[in-house]
């Protein structure tokens, strides 16, 4: 039995253009304990601790991620620790991010507090990834 062919982490975008159009909210009172993923984008306002994997990827204010993040876009307007795998990077002036941010582009906010490397990439590191590196402690 042949093992199942490995297929990169990072989808490629939707041809159809609607990858924008599913949005899926994570109210501020709630918890998710576990792996998320969505085709579209997914908006944190409560706490997540797990991996998430998205189109696009919104930590808002006041919400806060425990774990990695494999997406297209990222925007940090709350709080995370762990790992960002992403060709675009935001971290807004209420941002606060520990670990390490895997990116092409990075945008950062005056004000953002950051504890983290922060590794540029080609976006063909992203198209071929097919594993997140092992986490160092």
């Amino acid at each position: 039995m042949s093992a199942a062919p490995a297929r990169p982490l990072l989808k490629p975008p939707r041809i159809d253009g609607m990858a924008g159009a599913f949005t899926s909210h994570l109210s501020r009172t709630m918890t998710v304990r576990g792996d998320l993923e969505s085709d579209g984008e997914v908006v944190i306002h409560g706490n997540v601790t797990g991996q998430v994997c998205a189109d696009r990827l919104v930590v808002g204010a006041g919400g806060y991620l425990e774990g990695d993040i494999i997406a297209r876009d990222v925007r940090i307007e709350g709080r995370l620790s762990g790992r960002i795998f992403a060709l675009n990077v935001t971290l807004d002036a209420e941002a606060e991010v520990s670990g390490r941010i895997f990116h092409n582009t990075i945008t950062v906010a005056k004000g953002a507090r950051i504890d983290a490397r922060m590794p540029w990439r080609p976006p063909s590191y992203f198209e071929t990834l097919e594993q997140l590196p092992e986490a160092r402690a």
